[in-house]
């Protein structure tokens, strides 16, 4: 279930309603964490941990935070021990857990794929007969594997994977960001399970709990806020008057565009939130179409 952030009329970075209702969050471990506390403390939630503590303090009140491994998080949300929590679609998946999808981050992005060695492939596909695949992910490699309808032995695994082919499986199933891993062990991707990326999750029973829901909602506000942010910038350049509305539509501005007129009355000044990626191709267009001194600059937050 994505439940899409409620809009607010002013920008903030922590709400109240987040304080007033007391929450149990769990943080992941490992490779997704350092993304998981950026993202909160761009939103102005601070975690503030030891090195090795696994109760780690939170800014807001009444929030109380556990670090677990990201597999953990799934179950102790799908338990109700957690309230709210951030995990990877991959480990929701995979364990089959009933939880309420608040928001995809779209951190950390990652493919679960079967992979094989090249030489062992035919034309790019497993050969027949009863093939030995290795996996952290057993439900979902066996449901992949009956939906091909090919036989194999499952062999499980507890990490580095990948090292298992030739000698202790055919192939193997496991998530991958760039696929070099399996290029550097000889290994080629035969077919994409499914996409994963960071995700913020609620447990059923809290999403339940309409004060828990009103807080819950008002986390995604934040959360949402920060990511809108990071895919825009503020852009701002001078035009004169008879160039203005040529500057004016090259900008792919969220609503319109902010126009002020320069002291002086010599021209304007206009500014807009534009997607960061289009930076590049937009400077050099402002410029030919007659825009001056163009400024850009990082937002916080967006609340829409």
């Amino acid at each position: 279930m994505n439940v899409p952030a409620p809009a607010l009329e002013t920008e903030l970075p922590a709400p109240p309603a987040l304080a007033e209702v007391a929450l149990r969050l769990a943080l992941p471990k490992g490779r997704i964490a350092a993304g998981v506390t950026s993202l909160l403390a761009d939103a102005g939630i601070r975690i503030t941990a030891g090195a090795r503590s696994y109760r780690p303090s939170v800014s807001l009140s009444g929030v109380e935070a556990k670090v677990l491994k990201p597999q953990n998080v799934v179950q102790m949300l799908a338990a109700g021990s957690r309230d709210l929590g951030f995990a990877g679609a991959d480990w929701v998946a995979e364990l089959g857990a009933d939880l309420v999808e608040l928001l995809d981050t779209g951190m950390d992005p990652v493919r679960l794929v079967l992979a094989a060695p090249r030489e062992l492939l035919e034309a790019g596909r497993l050969p027949s007969g009863t093939l030995r695949v290795a996996s952290e992910y057993e439900r979902i490699t066996r449901e992949a594997f009956e939906r091909r309808g090919e036989t194999y032995v499952f062999v499980r695994s507890n990490g580095a994977t990948e090292v298992f082919p030739p000698e202790d499986a055919d192939c193997i199933v496991d998530n991958t960001a760039t696929g070099s891993t399996l290029r550097a062990n000889g290994l080629e991707i035969v077919d994409v399970l499914m996409e994963s990326s960071t995700r913020l999750y609620a447990s059923k029973a809290a999403w339940a709990d309409p004060a828990k829901r009103r807080v819950l909602e008002d986390w995604v506000t934040v959360l949402e806020a920060v990511l809108a942010a990071r895919r825009r910038v503020v852009l701002e350049v001078n035009v004169a008057a008879a160039d203005l509305d040529a500057v004016v539509a090259l900008l792919p501005c969220m609503r319109r565009p902010t126009v002020a007129p320069l002291f002086g009355e010599e021209g304007y000044a206009v500014k807009a939130a534009v997607p960061r990626d289009e930076v590049p191709r937009l400077i050099p267009r402002l410029r030919a179409a007659g825009g001056t001194d163009v400024l850009v600059a990082s937002i916080q937050q967006i609340v829409v």
